[in-house]
């Protein structure tokens, strides 16, 4: 059955509309109208949510495990339907939807399970010690509780796990935060059938309908509204440095600033150490040109930048890099304006001093395919809009002169989602100079892997120091992506009875 939107958003419950529209810009199929949110929208929204806050920011783990099972259980219902639009307007093909559904759903039940163990609250116990000298101590019972309302920032590359109901959404209410949703433009519609999963979810299980709203808009009065309410408590947001910035200041400058969470983005270097080099560099090349390519390069942990040293080893790989690469056709990105951005990249770093063209091409539509230059390190280091991410299949190998220069390139870098070793045994004496200089610079290394592709799981950290996420100590998929919206209170010497349950 074809999903057709209504275009309204979804305040405390109710489907609203409003005067003015904007109109979807699929990749192939019809277009759509959809109502612009207003100021007085996010503030219903927002009062919403802090009511609703009273009931679910005390109801018990297992009422909210049955909550985001029962999200998860409504959009596998509509998935045939969110596959549909999810391709229309994003030109993704059928498959990556279908793996990113799951994913959104296997993260929704991941953060179920997490909660019912308890863990995340982190509870800590001293116990009174009344004849200590020279004084008694109390009791001191510590625990994590939720913070309030959280906004959330739809992303535009991952129109299911990182946007309406994705893993800022689901953190937030397993750590039992209402959330008020900003969607992004570029996938209206699959936002608003999401967003009808997860209202379903709140009637079947009698929730308070202030607990999920979701608004959308293609302007900046929405988030603006959004980020500067005093009922919000924390902002989750996945997007460009420049747009994560300035909603970061805002939330800065508020009267009573508040936690931003974003995630921006990287270069995600890669470091091919000799060894390794040598002994595999064509098959390291082949598969750094499908991590590149991948999605049309439209991943945060793109691997756009590669690093080893200068020499006949060097030469082929990039051979075998640039013969891999240029079979590779066109694929469609996600918007005409990231397409426009990625030109507009291309051509910066095209002109840039001591860039060399491997493989130009050419992107004057929504149709991109790879870009490829190389420069030396001396060329990069003196250079530091080399290291600005450039959003799609655009690599630069950066040919070092000497270990000392890796080293220093290693060091100068600002901070990154990813870090990748490339490695052999032999390796393994620059490994470890490397290793204290990366493990600062990226919130996830990895040896002998590519970065695209990020694991839901307990231990993954996605972040890392500024420019990457604007928290360092925070991650936005695992299960540790739930502490971010919850604050640690120390109670001392109350009664059990006047304890949370959980």
């Amino acid at each position: 059955m074809t999903f057709m939107p209504h275009g309204k958003q979804l305040v405390a419950g109710q489907w609203v509309a409003s005067d003015a529209t904007f109109t979807s810009e699929p990749a192939h199929g019809a277009s759509h109208a959809f109502s612009v949110g207003t100021v007085d929208q996010v503030d219903a929204a927002c009062r919403a949510a802090e009511e609703a806050f009273w009931s679910y920011g005390y109801s018990s783990s297992e009422d909210r495990a049955k909550f985001l099972n029962a999200i998860a259980d409504e959009i596998e219902a509509r998935a045939d339907a969110i596959t549909e639009i999810g391709t229309s307007e994003t030109g993704l093909p059928e498959a990556r939807l279908q793996g990113e559904r799951g994913r959104t759903t296997g993260q929704l039940r991941l953060f179920a399970s997490h909660i019912l163990k308890g863990d995340y609250l982190d509870k800590r116990h001293d116990e009174a010690l009344p004849d200590r000298q020279p004084l008694p101590r109390p009791d001191l019972k510590m625990v994590q509780r939720p913070i309030g309302p959280v906004a959330v920032f739809g992303a535009s590359n991952f129109p299911l796990a990182f946007s309406t109901a994705g893993g800022d959404t689901a953190s937030a209410l397993a750590a039992g935060c209402p959330v008020v949703v900003r969607g992004h433009p570029a996938h209206p519609g699959t936002g608003e059938i999401v967003a009808e999963a997860i209202a379903a979810a709140i009637k079947s299980c009698g929730l308070h309908p202030g607990v999920f709203s979701f608004i959308q808009g293609n302007g900046h009065e929405v988030g603006q509204a959004l980020v500067q309410h005093p009922l919000i408590r924390a902002v989750g947001f996945t997007g460009s440095l420049r747009g994560g910035r300035a909603l970061f200041d805002l939330c800065a400058q508020r009267p009573v600033p508040i936690p931003f969470f974003g995630e921006l983005g990287s270069v995600n270097p890669m470091f091919v150490l000799p060894k390794a080099l040598s002994a595999r560099g064509a098959e390291i090349a082949k598969g750094w040109a499908g991590s590149l390519t991948m999605g049309a390069g439209q991943f945060c942990t793109n691997p756009g930048v590669l690093l080893m040293l200068d020499g006949a080893d060097a030469d082929a790989f990039v051979k075998a890099a640039t013969e891999a690469l240029s079979g590779m056709g066109k694929q469609t990105m996600l918007t005409d304006g990231i397409a426009e951005a990625f030109r507009s990249g291309s051509k910066r770093v095209a002109a840039s001093s001591g860039v060399r063209e491997l493989i130009g091409t050419s992107c004057e539509t929504r149709e991109a395919a790879p870009y490829v230059f190389e420069t030396t390190g001396d060329n990069w280091l003196a250079n530091e809009e080399l290291g600005e991410e450039v959003f799609g299949p655009l690599g630069i190998v950066v040919r070092v002169k000497d270990e000392a220069q890796l080293l220093e390139i290693a060091k100068s870098l600002e901070g990154q989602l990813t870090c990748t070793l490339q490695m052999d045994a032999g390796d393994m004496d620059l490994a470890r100079k490397l290793m204290p200089v990366l493990e600062r610079k990226a919130g996830r290394v990895l040896a002998n892997g590519f970065p695209t592709g990020v694991e839901v799981a307990d231990s993954m950290v996605h972040g890392g120091p500024y420019p990457a996420s604007t928290n360092f100590g925070a991650t936005s998929v695992g299960t540790l992506a739930i502490r971010r919206f919850l604050r640690p209170v120390c109670y001392q010497n109350l009664p059990d009875d006047l304890l949370p349950a959980n």
